[in-house]
């Protein structure tokens, strides 16, 4: 059995879960980039799975993964890099424990991200805030349901995933009205709700 194979289980046993007490999602996307990389490099090497090293997933290798990505899997840059974040993370880490494959390690880890268009962040006027608000009938219980998730979402600036994650108790309309999310970061975040909120008879 080469490196490569009790590299992968340690990182994502120990380094991604035990160490950096990384969330699942975050495994289960770094687990999916180094399905289709063994993958790519058990084609581009004629080898199976467990007998692929370090020595197969060459900075090359790494390079035509992430340019079959974009040609062959119809992937955003976005996406493309994200994969390569996965491989550099486990590289990082497999650094300081086989300093024997340095020199492969190092010209992996030397391969950039690719710059992509940035695309511009725009936000409602209060014309189309007000529209919004607006567009539900409030006179039924879907309506006053839809009134009421933008409603709060303005006025707590709360990420989609936030928003749709509260639970009843996360809601507190009492003394001192606010909510608490668990957003980015896996961080918990309070944030207080208006009268217009709080009054909102959907909420």
């Amino acid at each position: 059995m080469t490196a490569l194979a009790p590299a992968l289980q340690a990182f994502f046993t120990s380094g991604l879960q035990g160490e950096r007490g990384a969330s699942p999602a975050t495994v289960a996307a770094y687990r999916d980039a180094w399905v289709l990389l063994i993958g790519y490099a058990g084609t581009a090497s004629g080898k199976p799975p467990h007998e692929l090293g370090f020595a197969d997933v060459t900075a090359e290798v790494v390079s035509g993964f992430l340019t079959y990505l974009e040609t062959g899997r119809g992937n955003s840059v976005t996406t493309r890099n994200a994969r390569l974040a996965a491989v550099h993370s486990l590289f990082a880490w497999a650094a300081h424990r086989y300093p024997e494959h340095a020199r492969d390690i190092s010209r992996v880890l030397a391969i950039p991200p690719k710059r992509g268009q940035r695309t511009d962040l725009t936000y409602l006027d209060p014309g189309e805030v007000t529209a919004l608000l607006a567009a539900p009938d409030r006179t039924t219980k879907a309506g006053r349901r839809d009134h009421s998730l933008p409603q709060t979402a303005v006025t707590t600036g709360m990420r989609v995933s936030e928003l749709t994650g509260l639970k009843t108790a996360d809601v507190h309309l009492g003394t001192a009205p606010h909510t608490v999310c668990r957003g980015k970061g896996r961080k918990n975040r309070t944030t207080p709700l208006d009268a217009d909120t709080v009054a909102d008879p959907g909420g």
